[in-house]
């Protein structure tokens, strides 16, 4: 079996790799051991973290939600089933901006609410 030279595909990789860790801390953007490590972990990092910004944002838009409604004495349990009973289709994050740029319209909002669970 011929020798097999592969300088030219090696340095690509390793070039690539120290493209990737560019701005770490020490070792980690100079030496390619340390450097391919801190690339692996730094992008499963971002492949979670890509899943929980999701999850961490719905959490502030309902907490931005429920200090809005208690405003208006209504808890955000209550309210979401007074949106649904009133067949108002808002998602989270609207009605995140509303009551907190528009405050009169989210009291309208609420109003139609309060009155569905009424009926």
């Amino acid at each position: 079996m011929p020798r097999v030279k592969g300088s030219v595909a090696t340095r690509a990789r390793r070039k690539k790799v120290l493209k990737l860790a560019k701005g770490y801390f020490g070792s980690k953007h100079t030496l390619y051991r340390t450097a391919h490590e801190q690339v692996m972990k730094s992008l499963s990092y971002a492949y979670r973290d890509r899943k929980n910004l999701k999850r961490e944002m719905r959490k502030l838009w309902i907490a931005r939600i429920n200090a809005a409604a208690r405003m208006h004495d209504i808890s955000y349990s209550k309210f979401m089933n007074g949106l649904k009973l009133a067949n108002i289709q808002v998602n989270r994050k609207m009605l995140s901006e509303i009551a907190i740029h528009d405050p009169k319209g989210f009291e309208g909002i609420v109003e139609k609410a309060k009155k569905a669970l009424a009926k």
